[in-house]
């Protein structure tokens, strides 16, 4: 089966993405000479060829009455999102089609996804009780959306083909009640990822050059904290004060003074460090370690590690279910979401729509969740 690749700067978008300079290792992939175990066997449904089809009994529609929570997963590879009921993790519908997303983002009231449609030059605003779905240009390969507090813009990192000189470097906002992009805000090359502050006045994105801190109001850049390795991932704590970057190359992860725009501490979560998402009471983030096939759960207050959770092969994307009580994590070569008790510490479900090798050509790249409208 043919797989779609597009590069930039050492990321590359489809069934496989690894940090520049932190490729994969043989426990990683799980090759000869390699340790790392196998993950969870898929208990959501039984084995299905495809892969990432309707559960059984599923009609290719959520069922869900409205208001019961959704998660939404990117399927990059198979050019679809998938919708999954987040009590039951079984998977709802694929109906979505899209063109290797990499970020998906969901209005407060759950009637609309927005879709960084990677291979593309546009954001797909999906109506999700009619399905009916609208194109927003933005520029090329964006790779993540975000939705502000409140609901009313989505921004989105138009991340580019390249990270050298003349690339984008461009965060478009699009207005949610016309579906048009109303400003353009230079952050620098290459943007990745987008966080905002809890209260809306700061938006904090990461790109080749470090992180670029926002103000929404202005719509500009108002500080940055530059590292000249990059930085990824990016979370803010509930109470709006520290703001987490995880930084592949260096094998760490940032927590920054959002005040000062200071790094108070540079935590060691080695192994290609990638998404990362911070429980609803602040007291814990978890940071997904590609490389290491796990996700590192780090004790804000003491800023250390306190434990590594086994998921599948090259986790990327993490995300927490809004009460705290699950973080989901997209594993790439594995092509599952593993499903993680936070209360335990434990990988309580996978969420897989076949076995063997078909699942790696999903390439789950990014999670949202959002209420039945």
């Amino acid at each position: 089966m043919p797989v779609k690749m597009i590069r930039w700067g050492g990321l590359a978008a489809g069934a496989l993405v690894v940090a520049a300079g932190a490729w994969p290792t043989a426990d990683a992939l799980g090759l000869a000479g390699g340790t790392a175990a196998p993950p969870p066997r898929p208990a959501n449904i039984a084995a299905n060829p495809g892969a990432w089809s309707p559960s059984p009994g599923a009609d290719g529609g959520p069922r869900a009455a409205p208001g019961r929570l959704q998660g939404f997963v990117a399927l990059s590879s198979q050019d679809r999102v998938a919708q999954v009921d987040a009590a039951t993790h079984l998977i709802t519908a694929t109906r979505i089609r899209t063109d290797a997303a990499h970020g998906l983002a969901v209005t407060p009231d759950g009637r609309t996804l927005y879709v960084a449609e990677t291979g593309q030059y546009d954001v797909a605003a999906v109506d999700l009780a009619s399905g009916a779905v609208r194109k927003i240009v933005v520029g090329p390969y964006p790779q993540a959306v975000a939705v502000a507090p409140g609901g009313r813009a989505v921004y989105a990192a138009v991340t580019g083909g390249d990270t050298g000189a003349g690339g984008s470097d461009v965060v478009k906002v699009i207005d949610t009640g016309t579906d048009r992009v109303t400003r353009t805000i230079r952050v620098g090359t290459a943007p990745h990822q987008i966080a905002f502050a809890p209260d809306g006045r700061r938006a904090y994105v990461t790109y080749a050059g470090g992180l670029a801190v926002v103000d929404t109001a202005a719509g500009k850049v108002v500080g940055r904290v530059a590292d000249p390795g990059g930085a990824q991932g990016v979370a803010v704590t509930p109470d709006g004060r520290r703001v987490l970057v995880t930084n592949p190359r260096g094998g760490d992860t940032w927590l920054v003074n959002a005040v000062s725009g200071q790094v108070a501490a540079r935590i060691a979560t080695p192994d290609g460090p990638w998404g990362v998402a911070v429980a609803p009471d602040g007291r814990r983030a978890y940071v997904a370690r590609m490389n290491a096939g796990t996700v590192a759960v780090v004790d804000l207050a003491s800023r250390r590690v306190t434990g590594q959770v086994r998921v599948g092969k090259l986790p990327a994307p993490v995300t927490l279910t809004p009460d705290g009580r699950e973080a989901w994590v997209g594993n790439l070569f594995s092509g599952s979401v593993s499903v993680i008790d936070t209360a335990s510490g434990r990988v309580t479900a996978t969420i897989v729509g076949g076995v063997g090798t078909k699942p790696v050509n999903a390439g789950p790249q990014a999670i949202a969740f959002g209420p039945t409208p």
